[in-house]
């Protein structure tokens, strides 16, 4: 079975890098998604300091990245990203079920 979202050496990269300044006891990164934004969807990532029941836990490539249950069906194939610009840096979702994405990157909407 395929993960939930795999990561690119640079977004597993930038997470060993946020995770060397987190507190003791953050276990990995939460990505989840809210309600909101201009297309519908927004994903959230924050530091998880435990695992929720029917979290989606990906250890790939030295990190671990924890899947909020209720955003799998939403992230299924999805690649995380990490670009870093000129004036801004950010991780980005290259996800295939996304019919549509608003302008600013920021939100999303599956079909």
């Amino acid at each position: 079975m395929n993960p939930i979202i795999k990561l690119s050496d640079n977004a597993a990269q930038r997470i060993k890098e946020i995770m060397s300044q987190a507190e003791k006891d953050a276990l990995g990164v939460r990505v989840s998604v809210k309600s909101g934004g201009c297309a519908g969807m927004s994903y959230v990532m924050e530091y998880t300091k435990k695992a929720n029941p029917g979290d989606e836990i990906i250890e790939d490539k030295g990190v671990k990245v924890f899947v909020d249950s209720a955003a799998i069906m939403y992230l299924l194939g999805t690649e995380m990203d990490y670009k870093k610009e000129e004036l801004s840096s950010s991780f980005v979702f290259n996800n295939p079920n996304e019919t549509e994405r608003c302008g600013c990157g920021e939100s999303f909407k599956i079909g």
